[in-house]
């Protein structure tokens, strides 16, 4: 058993995460992750309204009694959705975990915490990390540069930003970007987060809500296998290689802006990928830790081999290492 300062501030029993994702983060996948003893998010915005949003955290409780929490994510928009109903509908529904993302969150920050909601940020600097400690979250989800979606300009990995964000921020954090195993997660204890965010992985379990074929590409899939678009528009997404994203590539050497690409990126097509199965119908989410994703297991599956093959490491590799050490000094 790993317990963490994160464990205890959510409530559940294993320090894993299912952060919140677009049209993936829906309640048969978010009841799985919490009935595994691990913490899943809802995705907010892949509901069409807030009333929706309530039917489908209602849908989850139908699934699951343990923890879960909904995701927030505000991003610039020319016609943004209703974030202040969308939230109002989160506080209403009784919900006591909420991921926020993207730009500053104070106002929702401030609301949440009137009723009592534990409130983790995601981002992508230890600026922002920081920004966000001063707003009153109460935990950090640091995203390093190996991470699907967004992984911001700074293009700082994992091994890097984790321990450096450790040093500095003094609520709980855990490590997004890269994270698929039990590896990943003695390497994030170490660095000093106090758990993981799995996103790509938890998208290729048996009860994600997208298409087979989908799950089969990410499993096919090595760690080459995403690209980097919105480079020059300063709003860096990391998405899986396809024909669509090889295509907004170019595009983008040959200076295209984004109403050029507008059509190729659409959040619609996205949607169809998973629907269909069709990898290359649009643009869709996927980081380099598809490398170490080779099978399609239960969400229970997951997180009980990424415990065990933890706690193996610690009490054995690591333990055994020490023991060695100290048997060689003796001599």
């Amino acid at each position: 058993m790993i317990r963490t300062r994160f464990t205890e501030l959510v409530g559940v029993e294993h320090p894993i995460v299912q952060g919140g994702m677009q049209w993936v983060g829906r309640a048969e996948l978010v009841a799985a992750v919490a009935n595994a003893g691990a913490l899943g998010f809802i995705t907010a915005l892949t509901q069409p309204t807030p009333e929706d949003l309530t039917k489908e955290i209602v849908r989850c409780r139908s699934l699951t009694d343990k923890p879960f929490g909904v995701n927030l994510t505000i991003l610039p928009s020319i016609k943004p959705p209703p974030y202040a109903e969308y939230r109002q509908a989160i506080i209403e529904s009784g919900i006591k975990i909420v991921e926020t993302a993207g730009n500053k969150p104070q106002e929702h920050v401030t609301e949440f915490k009137k009723h009592g909601i534990v409130v983790v940020h995601k981002c992508t600097s230890v600026r922002h990390a920081l920004s966000a400690e001063r707003m009153g979250v109460d935990a950090i989800s640091i995203d390093g540069f190996e991470c699907a979606g967004h992984p911001g300009e700074d293009d700082t990995p994992g091994l890097i930003l984790i321990p450096v964000a450790a040093d500095k921020v003094k609520i709980p954090m855990i490590a997004s970007g890269g994270f698929g195993d039990g590896r990943g997660l003695v390497a994030a204890l170490a660095l000093g987060a106090e758990g993981i965010n799995m996103g790509t992985r938890f998208m290729c379990t048996k009860e994600s809500p997208i298409h087979q074929l989908v799950k089969e590409r990410i499993v096919a899939n090595d760690e080459r296998e995403t690209e980097l678009i919105f480079r020059t528009m300063r709003n860096t997404s990391r998405v899986a290689k396809n024909a669509i994203s090889t295509k907004v590539v170019a595009m983008e050497k040959e200076g295209a802006k984004f109403e050029d690409v507008r059509e190729l990126v659409a959040g619609a097509r996205g949607k169809m990928v998973y629907a269909s199965g069709d990898a290359d119908e649009g643009i869709w989410s996927a980081g380099q830790v598809q490398g170490l994703i080779h099978d399609i297991p239960s969400c229970a599956e997951l997180v009980s081999r990424i415990m065990r093959d933890a706690e193996a490491i610690i009490q054995s590799r690591l333990e055994g290492m020490m023991s060695g050490a100290q048997r060689v000094a003796a001599e």
